[in-house]
């Protein structure tokens, strides 16, 4: 992996390692790596979610983009998928989405999208950061009247809005649903979308400041939202990330409805429907073995990819699929966007269970998990590739492999957007799995934390 990009863009704190100068210089290198040279002015989209440090970042881009004779176009606070969808609607010639996702407000990231509206492969990004890192060296800054200009576009929402709207057929109305928005980007698009829809809706956490940002909210802290459904009689609870690409849900018990889960469901849909595209699913490493045994036992073919919701669209754009995602709850509708999205699943989902006519806590039966825990590991930045080296380490991930050989599976990874080794225990036999995930990270974090 490169020195400025991870598994999800370029990430860091803002203004201390996401700095207005590297902002500035990933506008101008992207800009030179992706436009059509022939093309005297190409349009470059901006968008942003809440941070008090988006604004910022966005001017450092802007900057970029323009120095170099491209020109910015501001969207506004959206959701990362809307930039995915109308950098192609729109024509441009590459998209730029400012945020760091699930992370709290002091961090910020950039993504960035190609004018097809998918995210940028690795050689691609790796073209960008030797441009950066070789300090700019043979870039032409333009002067008079080749320097690039910054509009905006005040139909971003809407547009994006319409999008997700087309891809079901009626309305969403019979259902009563309360949604997270944790006061990120999906607070300027939650409630016109899901209340044109005619869901009756109740939007929590849509009052971004800049610095609530996932602060107790939204589908890493799950808790207030599935506190506020059971004492709510509300039917679903859905919550979003900061930048809405993807979302987890709680049902009228107030339990957790993850990704896996969520796939489950609205693929048998598709299957029934025979649109499941070859009849598969795409997956991670991560994805719980439980899915793979309801994939067994209703005809479906599952595969896995590395993690990151990339690496998913990869594998299904590579064999021609339409259907995939993660157990964070990045899931792909192949058919209707180019990268995850949470209001798009929000709605695939809610259909499904009206025309199924089920709850969810009944609709998720059709899948049993295996019990999984996953324990984080706080390590430097610089040494989370260490542990693969570490014999002790080795030898105790090899031992544990043995002990439940048969029954479940350990995968200890590197974070891509956080310094963190990820220890993820997987067992039918709880006491067991507990024991193992624990001795691993504390082993870890012995030699490296």
């Amino acid at each position: 992996m490169g020195k400025i990009f991870g598994t999800d863009g370029a990430r860091g704190i803002a203004n201390k390692e996401l700095t207005c100068e590297l902002a500035m210089n990933i506008g101008r290198a992207a800009a030179l790596v992706l436009i059509d040279s022939n093309h005297r002015h190409p349009r470059i989209l901006i968008g942003k979610d809440t941070r008090i440090s988006s604004d910022m970042l966005e001017c450092a881009l802007k900057a970029g983009i323009c120095s170099v004779g491209a020109n910015a176009v501001a969207i506004g606070v959206v959701p990362t998928p809307a930039v995915a969808y109308l950098v192609k609607k729109y024509n441009a010639d590459a998209g730029i989405m400012i945020s760091a996702s699930h992370n709290s407000y002091e961090f910020n990231g950039i993504k960035i999208f190609s004018r097809d509206g998918y995210k940028l492969p690795d050689s691609l990004e790796e073209k960008i950061e030797n441009i950066i890192l070789n300090n700019m060296q043979g870039v032409e800054y333009k002067t008079n009247d080749e320097i690039g200009r910054v509009s905006i576009e005040p139909n971003a929402v809407k547009d994006y809005i319409e999008h997700i709207k087309s891809t079901i057929e009626g309305d969403l109305k019979g259902i009563k649903v309360a949604f997270d928005c944790s006061n990120g980007s999906a607070s300027s698009t939650a409630r016109k979308l899901f209340e044109e829809l005619g869901v009756e809706s109740t939007i929590l956490n849509d009052n971004p400041n800049g610095l609530n940002i996932n602060d107790g909210c939204g589908s890493t802290k799950l808790d207030y939202l599935s506190k506020y459904v059971k004492e709510n009689n509300v039917d679903i609870g859905i919550a979003f990330d900061g930048d809405a690409d993807r979302c987890l849900a709680i049902d009228e018990n107030g339990e957790e409805v993850d990704g896996d889960y969520i796939m489950a469901i609205c693929s048998k849909g598709m299957k029934d429907k025979k649109v499941l595209s070859k009849n598969t699913v795409v997956g991670t490493i991560m994805t719980n073995m439980g899915f793979s045994d309801f994939c067994d036992k209703g005809g479906i073919k599952f595969e896995a990819s590395k993690v990151g919701d990339r690496y998913v669209l990869e594998k299904m754009l590579k064999e021609g699929y339409n259907f995939g995602g993660e157990q964070s709850g990045h899931v792909i509708f192949k058919d209707f966007s180019t990268t995850g999205d949470g209001q798009l699943t929000a709605v695939q989902l809610i259909k499904s269970l009206l025309n199924s006519k089920v709850k969810l806590c009944e609709a998720k039966k059709i899948m049993e998990k295996y019990p999984q825990v996953i324990k984080n590991v706080k390590v430097d930045k610089e040494k989370k590739s260490i542990w693969k080296d570490d014999e002790e380490i080795s030898n105790l991930i090899s031992k544990s492999e043995k002990e439940i050989d048969g029954i479940g599976r350990i995968i200890v990874r590197e974070s891509g957007t956080e310094p963190l080794i990820r220890v993820m225990v997987e067992c039918k036999d709880k006491e067991k799995m507990n024991k193992i995930v624990n001795s691993i990270a504390e082993k870890i974090f012995e030699k490296i934390g």
